[in-house]
């Protein structure tokens, strides 16, 4: 029963994301990008300073958070698990070649989160303490009925419950420092449920504490595996972008794939590390301070830009150049054996990177998920929601990861094209500016 569950489920995934979400995606991203003219790589370098202009202004009490407290709350549900673990099962599965289409998928994806932020600040509305917006507000100015705004709402609330990233982290520590299950799950509940509580203020300033954290040491182990592995470097990416066009046969563990399966692995993965359409950056981003819709979107840039070409592209090269990609091993361990050959103790630091990342990632998107449901029942949405997100965590975390993996992915793949046609519909309410982004003079005091 539960195997023919897990099937349709597979099944479903599979035909949301290859006729619907990869179609939905790349199109609305190529439009964008060629409207803008290439914003998000002519304007990157202004976008790096923007950010760092934010960087050094102070946190004021005011209306909304801090944008680097929504970026940072932003970045927290993309760097994650998926960065370590999902990412290497697009080379497992498409090989090499997949990694050029996570980066085609990137580019182009830059955009779409872009026009979600945009339209999300555009179309917030002002409360007594701050400001609400995302899907549910902006695709209120595109449908006449109220159904596909309380769809995205009720879609982002199943979402916002990350049943898959607490199912690994919960089980990758119980394993390691074997400690009972039964421990582990309701301590971590009880720390997502308090950071989230907290709002995107509470989140961002834990993700700025844990990514920075990460980023230093993950990145600084993987170049030294990479330099030790220098000589492999050129095949390793001739054979990314040689795969990337063409099949890839048998390969030790690896049983090939055809060029559709390298380009939907790339794609979908690329999307799931990235978030990339899915609408929950947009509900973060637009409880900023800032009033310039165009200064907190093009933060997002950046933050896809860290997550993918630095973050992801680290364990997708670590894999291909050790060679373990094509071996038949979980891909949980893939990044953990190649780190293991060079650092001890690997047993203990995969858990805490495990739980740094998951703990940020199911952070964020569980206050996006409370926002939702507040919005679907202003009275007993929150306390229901809370109800309903103790019970699916804790029990997923008993169970097999690959239906919360699949549930995840299949929620996903109907937000996309829903928020997509919305970003498309109201493409010309986003602008882009050609001029230089100013410094970030509009933060309120």
């Amino acid at each position: 029963m539960t195997e023919t569950l897990l099937d349709i489920l597979s099944f479903f995934e599979n035909a949301v994301w290859s006729y619907v979400g990869f179609p939905a995606l790349m199109l609305v991203g190529i439009y964008l990008t060629f409207k803008s003219r290439f914003f998000q790589i002519r304007k990157f370098p202004e976008i790096v300073k923007t950010f760092y202009d934010f960087l050094t202004e102070p946190v004021t009490e005011g209306k909304g958070v801090h944008p680097l407290q929504a970026f940072f709350a932003s970045i927290g549900g993309c760097v994650g698990v998926g960065n370590i673990v999902s990412i290497c099962t697009a080379v497992q599965i498409g090989g090499p070649g997949a990694l050029f289409w996570i980066w085609i998928t990137a580019v182009v994806g830059m955009l779409v989160k872009y026009g979600e932020v945009y339209l999300a600040m555009k179309f917030r509305v002002a409360t007594p303490t701050g400001y609400l917006g995302g899907p549910h507000y902006y695709l209120r100015r595109v449908f006449k009925t109220l159904f596909f705004p309380n769809l995205a709402a009720l879609l982002l609330c199943i979402y916002g419950v990350e049943i898959y990233q607490f199912s690994v982290v919960t089980h990758s520590i119980s394993y390691n420092a074997n400690i009972p299950l039964w421990i582990v799950t309701p301590v971590l509940l009880g720390l997502v449920m308090y950071a989230a509580i907290g709002g995107v203020k509470r989140v961002g300033n834990i993700s700025a504490f844990i990514i920075p954290i990460f980023v230093v040491i993950y990145i600084g182990m993987g170049s030294y595996v990479l330099f030790m592995h220098a000589d492999q470097l050129s095949s390793v990416f001739e054979s990314v972008f040689t795969y990337a066009f063409t099949p890839h046969g048998a390969l030790g563990g690896f049983v090939g794939s055809s060029l559709l399966m390298t380009i939907s692995q790339g794609v979908r993965r690329g999307c799931y590390t990235g978030d990339l359409g899915i609408g929950y950056a947009s509900v973060i981003h637009s409880e900023t301070s800032v009033t310039s819709p165009e200064k907190q979107a093009s933060l997002v840039i950046f933050e896809i830009f860290l997550d993918t070409f630095i973050i992801c592209t680290t364990s997708v090269v670590l894999i291909l150049a050790t060679g373990l990609w094509a071996q038949p091993l979980d891909a949980s361990l893939l990044v953990q054996t190649a780190l293991a050959e060079y650092f001890p103790f690997m047993n203990f630091f995969m858990p805490f990177f495990l739980f740094i990342l998951g703990y940020s990632t199911i952070n964020a998107y569980f206050v996006v998920g409370l926002k939702c449901a507040e919005f679907l029942g202003p009275r007993r949405g929150k306390m229901l929601y809370l109800a309903y997100a103790a019970i699916a965590l804790f029990v997923f975390s008993f169970v097999d990861s690959t239906g919360a993996q699949a549930i995840m992915a299949l929620t996903g793949g109907l937000l996309l094209p829903l928020n997509a046609y919305g970003i498309y519909k109201l493409r010309n309410e986003i602008g882009f500016v050609d001029e230089k982004i100013e410094a970030p003079a509009e933060v309120v005091q």
